[in-house]
């Protein structure tokens, strides 16, 4: 028997990268934990469709996990990973469905949420955010932040700015590269991670202006090791994101820990860093992405500030929220 069963969905990297970084939380916390993965299904033409197989696929998972390891509690990391969980358990999410599936989209996945929040013995939400989203009755609930932390030494900051665009449409790529062409400058250049040279053609054309057309310069940098990555990030001055809605951010806080500037849209969503954005300096907060005042007029002391406002998700501080509040509550389960 063991203490904690994790359910994962991992269906991207951040997932999985957030769910291992629970796990290893919880080992040294003194918690024997395991993990199973639900498979991938095929790609379906609906997004309720689609959370459907992810869901059966979680629930199969979670129904050999069971089997093989006999745990004192279940934790579902994410929702869909709860829909049509087997035993009942702890939930963990950035964002219910309730908030990021509106329409069509959550069709099933709503109404089978609601009785999942109410029944679970435990949600563990990343953000304040996303607690407040979630359909209520619900059951006890305790905030677990995905920890960020800075990746490494910080040397010249030669690149002007970056922005991470894997999903395109929902990181507002076209609004980035917009404000891009109105506001840079020649020799300055930015950098789209997570997006290749082919798919940035598109999305440039898509974009009301053609950037660099004053001499300013968009690299688009593929996907990228996360090592890789956060090396941008130590070299950038600006991470600039403009997203139709931010469900957590992950991308926005490993920005700020690596002394990035944040200029963003005040997106919708259980952002966690917009409060924090909006602290540092309300100029860079704004529907139509104040990209110069970040590279003309910087706040002083931005990152030390940035530091001190991330010391809630240092690993350490989310070590010691797992072991004083999470683990035992999953225990006594």
């Amino acid at each position: 028997m063991i203490d904690v069963l994790i359910v994962s969905l991992g269906g991207t990297a951040g997932l999985r990268e957030a769910d291992a970084e629970l796990a290893g939380s919880l080992r040294r916390a003194g918690a024997a934990v395991e993990m199973v993965a639900a498979a991938r299904p095929r790609e379906w033409r609906t997004m309720a469709a689609i959370e459907l197989a992810w869901a059966l696929n979680a629930r199969r998972a979670a129904r050999q996990g069971i089997a093989a390891f006999a745990p004192r509690a279940v934790l579902y990391s994410s929702t869909t990973a709860a829909l049509l969980g087997p035993a009942r358990g702890a939930i963990r999410f950035d964002a219910p469905a309730a908030g990021n599936r509106p329409g069509r989209h959550g069709i099933w996945q709503r109404r089978t949420e609601r009785a999942r929040f109410e029944d679970a013995a435990l949600l563990v939400p990343w953000s304040e955010g996303g607690l407040a989203e979630a359909p209520a009755p619900h059951a006890d609930a305790v905030v677990v932040p995905v920890p960020v932390a800075p990746s490494g030494l910080v040397g010249e900051r030669d690149i002007a700015a970056i922005t991470y665009g894997a999903n395109p449409e929902k990181k507002g790529l076209d609004r980035v590269l917009a404000a891009w062409a109105r506001d840079a400058r020649a020799g300055e250049e930015l950098v789209v991670a997570g997006v290749d040279e082919a798919a940035g053609a598109v999305w440039l054309q898509r974009a009301a202006s053609p950037a660099g057309s004053a001499g300013a310069r968009v690299r688009f940098a593929g996907m990228l090791s996360r090592g890789g990555y956060r090396a941008l990030l130590r070299r950038a001055r600006v991470f600039v994101t403009a997203p139709r809605r931010e469900d957590y951010g992950i991308a926005q806080l490993e920005a700020l820990a690596d002394g990035c500037m944040l200029v963003t849209t005040p997106s919708p969503g259980p952002y966690a860093a917009l409060p924090i954005a909006h602290a540092l300096d309300p100029r860079l907060v704004s529907p139509d992405l104040n990209v110069r005042a970040a590279l003309d007029e910087p706040s002083d002391g931005y990152a030390e500030r940035a530091a001190t406002a991330l010391a809630a998700f240092s690993p350490q501080e989310v070590d010691r929220v797992v072991a004083r509040d999470l683990l035992p509550l999953l225990r006594a389960l």
